[in-house]
């Protein structure tokens, strides 16, 4: 199964999993992470978990097809999956597609008192 893990990281979270994969040259599970809740709020917003949802496992589709699938007007996704690419979630394929590589999505982080 390919898995990906959203969260929330500090520069110094990011640095210990890459120091670890250097030192022991092991694979530390495919992470993108956010600085901050507001961050990741402000880009996962519900309409991008949608799409998410509906290209997780999917393999290429087009954006047209994403929409369609979510249920939502294409102009509206295509701007959703622009900022998925820009964040690095979504990738476009060289036939024009998009595509999100991941069969699993788990989200991590944590709530402290202030």
């Amino acid at each position: 199964m390919n898995e990906i893990t959203i969260g929330i990281a500090s520069e110094k979270a990011v640095s210990k999993r890459f120091l670890a994969a250097c030192k022991t040259e092991q694979h530390q599970g495919t992470f993108i992470g956010f600085e901050t809740v507001e961050q990741l709020w402000k880009t996962m917003t519900l309409k991008r978990w949608q799409v998410l949802k509906v290209m997780t496992g999917a393999g290429e589709l087009t954006i047209r097809e994403v929409a369609r699938r979510a249920e939502r007007d294409v102009k509206a996704v295509h701007g959703d999956v622009t900022a998925l690419l820009l964040c690095g979630l979504v990738e476009k394929t060289d036939s024009g597609k998009v595509l999100f590589p991941y069969d699993v999505v788990h989200v991590d982080f944590m709530l402290k008192a202030a």
